[in-house]
């Protein structure tokens, strides 16, 4: 009788957002090795679309609202007892804190947590937990800062069990999606000729819109006639952003677009991107930038330092007139100066956080068993 085929489980709490890439990220591991992929999602309805993204051999759907999962998650533990059940799963690969706790109660399996925020195991329940399954539970961070964040918070594991994993990007895909200049500004409605500076991100506090549009109001009398700031989202800071506009004099000069979608087609409308983030664990439109050229400007914190640094311009968390400073020499780069930024930029994306780049750091980590 054949042996049956070795197994990865990964486990994702849902597909919202960044992470349908996420899982398409970390099953793109396991091309070309002897491993098929079973991707589960924890919530979220089953999806034709979802299911071609995940890039797995194999992609359940739990179908749970996140109400349903709070508490002790006792159903959701026996449903991953019974995939599990019967075939030779070798690895469980958990995004996030509530797939890592089904998956190492519902099965025997090594977990490896892969966290995308600070503060995962700031709460004492979880430190305790976590110190429990500790011999069959390693930990990756999207990030330096995200990896520190939770050794800080575990100071007796071992160094070695919580690592860094670069979020990563298909580049050719990424490159391909993308609109040239005319096309993407035509699509925004935005001027052909404007020196355009781009940001997407929520509108919350932790991305920190305000600095930029008072770094952007301090620069702008000395950045090109005709200006803009384009910022792509939405949130619940959406009325206070636009009233500090107008406080400032620029209400004109800077463009509220909504949630855009598949907004990174047209990141070659901008002429530089400025990210204010004051708590960013990684920041992937950073990357989703570099693919497309653009000019960086990122806060002097968190994972989009570990992004921005050497290939862009970063400037101190919250200080208006080095952003504004950032942003005057931003607008003084000439074509050729461009093009070197951008060739920069990409061979940065290659040799940190391309596909093939990632999947050979995890495999130097050495976690998965057997």
């Amino acid at each position: 009788m054949s042996r049956p085929e070795p197994r990865v489980l990964q486990f994702c709490h849902g597909y919202d957002g960044p992470f349908l890439d996420c899982a398409r990220q970390y099953a793109s591991l396991f091309v070309g090795t002897e491993y098929k992929v079973t991707t589960v999602y924890l919530t979220g309805a089953p999806s034709a679309e979802v299911e071609q993204g995940s890039a797995s051999d194999e992609v359940i759907f739990l179908n749970y609202r996140s109400k349903d999962v709070r508490g002790l998650k006792l159903k959701a533990i026996g449903d991953i007892k019974r995939i599990v059940a019967g075939r030779d799963f070798r690895l469980c690969i958990a995004h996030r804190f509530k797939p890592v706790y089904v998956a190492l109660l519902g099965t025997r399996l090594p977990v490896i947590g892969v966290h995308h925020a600070f503060g995962d195991y700031q709460r004492r329940s979880r430190r305790l937990f976590a110190n429990l399954f500790k011999k069959r539970l390693a930990l990756l961070g999207v990030s330096d800062a995200v990896r520190d964040d939770m050794r800080a918070c575990l100071p007796s594991w071992a160094r070695e069990r919580i690592a860094t994993l670069y979020n990563r990007i298909d580049i050719a895909a990424v490159q391909t999606e993308l609109l040239d200049r005319q096309a993407a500004r035509a699509a925004l409605g935005l001027p052909q000729d404007a020196w355009v500076v781009g940001n997407v991100g929520r509108l919350h506090p932790d991305k920190d819109q305000a600095t930029l549009i008072r770094g952007f109001a301090e620069a702008l009398p000395q950045l090109p006639p005709g200006s803009l700031l384009v910022i792509m989202g939405s949130g619940r800071l959406e009325a206070q952003l636009k009233a500090l506009a107008v406080e400032l004099g620029v209400a004109v000069q800077v463009c509220f677009l909504g949630q855009v979608a598949q907004g990174r087609r047209y990141f070659k409308a901008f002429d530089t991107f400025a990210l204010s983030s004051d708590h960013e664990p990684f920041g992937m439109v950073l990357l989703e930038a570099m693919a497309a050229g653009v000019p960086l400007i990122g806060s002097d914190c968190g994972g989009g330092r570990e992004v921005v640094e050497g290939v862009g311009v970063l400037f101190p968390l919250g200080d208006t007139h080095a952003l504004a400073a950032a942003l005057r020499h931003m607008a003084g780069l000439d074509t050729e100066q461009r093009e070197l930024c951008a060739a920069l930029m990409l061979r940065r994306i290659e040799a940190c956080f391309s596909d093939h780049a990632v999947r050979e750091a995890f495999w130097r980590l050495g976690l998965l068993a057997g």
